[in-house]
């Protein structure tokens, strides 16, 4: 049975750095390891969909269920280091949003994760590269199984996109998915992606627009 794109699979994995250092995984020994603050869980994924590391889809893609270790080096993982990332930034912007500029610290710059490298008076020099950029990675990857049911692969996508477990239900070709008040026009932005795995047109209702229905229909 080769896993091919669309797929959806669970995996247990871990990822490291060649020199041994553990970024990233969801199994509970390894986070303990590495000292890292998340909850082991499950993890599934579809695919070739952008929602692993494309290296990873890649490597995985026409394998059969099982356990892996693979190299991806950094063009393949977190990209080259790209010295055009490297940026001043003014002090100014600091005290903006009242925060103190310190080495070594991390900060969102507008959606963009930046450490500070240096602090000389009002020069603030700060590096974008991803903190894995320029690195070989290292991945163990347990292939468990993989979904049949339409149901669960839909759940599971709603899961990795929403992080919530909204309700569902799928009639003849259209999906519909009932989710909170004020979470209706992020949801419709994942239209295409529904249509695109499942060729189903998404239909999203608000939680709050469902009872007020209810409401006039029983009075």
């Amino acid at each position: 049975m080769k896993l091919k794109p669309k797929d959806f699979i669970e995996i247990e994995f871990t990822g490291k750095v060649k020199d041994g250092e553990i970024f990233d995984s969801n199994i509970k020994k390894d986070l303990e390891t590495a000292k890292l603050n998340v909850e082991a869980m499950p993890f599934i994924f579809c695919l070739g969909e952008g929602m692993f590391l494309q290296g990873v889809d890649n490597f995985l893609t026409g394998k059969d269920l099982g356990k892996y270790e693979f190299e991806l080096e950094p063009e393949n993982a977190f990209g080259k280091r790209d010295a055009k990332l490297i940026q001043m930034i003014p002090s100014k912007v600091f005290r903006e949003h009242q925060t103190n500029p310190v080495k070594g610290a991390m900060f969102n710059f507008d959606g963009r994760p930046g450490k500070i490298l240096t602090v000389s008076g009002g020069r603030i020099i700060v590096d974008f590269n991803n903190p894995l950029a320029g690195k070989t990675v290292v991945y163990n990857i347990n292939v468990l199984r993989k979904l049949d049911s339409q149901d669960e692969k839909i759940k599971s996508l709603i899961n990795f996109l929403f992080r919530k477990d909204f309700k569902f239900e799928v009639k003849e070709k259209k999906l519909f998915i009932d989710v909170d008040k004020g979470f209706k026009q992020f949801a419709e932005l994942f239209k295409d992606k529904f249509k695109d795995i499942f060729d189903l047109d998404l239909e999203v209702k608000e939680i709050e627009e469902i009872k007020e229905k209810s409401r006039k229909k029983n009075n």
